[in-house]
């Protein structure tokens, strides 16, 4: 959600890992300069089909970094099983780490008032993407609560344990290990 951590963790998770490269699935969607609909805006197909063509590309960049050596690292919102189906599709042959910085949602409201104003993601639709993330994704991957940790603590451990707690299989399943 708005305020999890994505950006900052992903990026200094990158920074841990001896060969990586960080994917922000934002900067990619913001490539589409004239003509961009965000992924909940009018008209709702064309949202769709152009949050479709940035997972597309942000597995393709995960491929082709892959190939080259290096671990990539997506900052993005994979908010349901479709959309988690999809990108497992697109990567059948690469060990898939997923993890769900879940810091809770007050959490998130505050860390995104904390931003720059101009960084600030103005949302009010918090309670249904925590409720349908659970939902659809809550036996998937690692679900990481961080509120009481640093985006340095939640790094640390993400790089140390999501080997062993975030891997999913080409189905989407597997049930993270406490």
């Amino acid at each position: 959600m708005p305020g999890a951590g994505k950006s900052t963790v992903t990026r200094l998770v990158a920074e841990r890992l001896a060969r990586s490269a960080r994917l922000d699935g934002d900067f990619i969607s913001r490539l589409i300069v004239s003509g961009r609909v965000g992924a909940l805006g009018e008209p709702a197909d064309e949202a769709a089909r152009q949050l479709e063509l940035c997972n597309r590309n942000l597995c393709m960049l995960a491929d082709n970094i892959s190939d080259a050596g290096f671990t990539p690292v997506i900052d993005w919102v994979i908010p349901d099983r479709e959309q988690l189906h999809f990108f497992l599709s697109l990567l059948p042959s690469r060990q898939v780490l997923f993890v769900v910085l879940a810091p809770g949602i007050e959490v998130c409201r505050h860390r995104n008032t904390l931003r720059n104003p101009r960084e600030r993601f103005y949302f009010d639709g918090y309670e249904g993407l925590d409720a349908a993330m659970k939902r659809e994704l809550g036996d998937v991957g690692w679900w990481f609560d961080t509120a009481a940790l640093t985006p340095e603590q939640t790094a640390e451990r993400i790089v140390r344990e999501a080997g062993h707690r975030a891997l999913v299989d080409g189905a989407g399943t597997g049930r993270a290990t406490p």
